[in-house]
């Protein structure tokens, strides 16, 4: 099965690339460089690109035959989306939609998206547990919690399926893509 990682070139999207094909899947990775590394590619085919460009969105669903999407591809600094909410929002919900679409038009029925723990805004419990009201307080948490209500309804009007949430546990992120990940079913940021 190939799988589309957008966002692949960054310290999750290697990670996932990484295991992907270590489980027997070909990662497809599209990625702009705009904070992924190239040298971090190294588990499958690597698209320069953006999610802006739905062209070549369809082009690289069509051509590698795409079964599944992880997206991963997003501006992710709360401070900064204070300062940008409107590059946040159209990077991280028009993007996305883009995406959608290109699913939908290349019959691509899965997805699994990378959401955040800021879509919580202040928590009411630590650790975050997913029936707890979501509050964002900025511009990157709300872009997200708009995607995660868009997905279920864009899965009934396309062909896109949204999966269940998957958290992370962090340990000090250095940017080295070669350490483990560990996944937890608890949403955490």
């Amino acid at each position: 099965m190939r799988v589309l990682v957008t966002g692949g070139a960054g310290y999750i999207g290697s990670h996932t690339a990484k295991l992907l094909a270590q489980s027997g899947f070909e990662p497809i990775v599209l990625d702009n460089l705009s904070t992924g590394h190239r040298e971090a590619v190294q588990w499958g085919p690597f698209v320069l690109g953006d999610l802006v460009d739905s062209n070549l969105l369809r082009q690289v669903m069509r051509g590698y035959e795409i079964q599944a999407v992880i997206h991963f591809a997003a501006h992710a600094y709360v401070g900064e989306s204070m300062r940008k909410p409107r590059e946040y929002f159209r990077n991280n919900v028009v993007n996305t939609l883009n995406l959608l679409d290109a699913m939908a038009e290349e019959k691509v029925k899965y997805i699994i998206f990378s959401s955040t723990c800021a879509t919580y805004g202040i928590p009411q419990e630590v650790p975050i547990a997913e029936h707890q009201l979501q509050r964002p307080v900025n511009p990157y948490g709300e872009a997200k919690l708009f995607v995660e209500r868009v997905l279920p309804s864009r899965g009934a009007l396309s062909s896109a399926r949204p999966h269940p949430r998957r958290g992370r546990e962090h340990g000090p992120q250095s940017g080295d893509w070669k350490r483990p990940l560990r996944a937890r079913n608890h949403h955490c940021c």
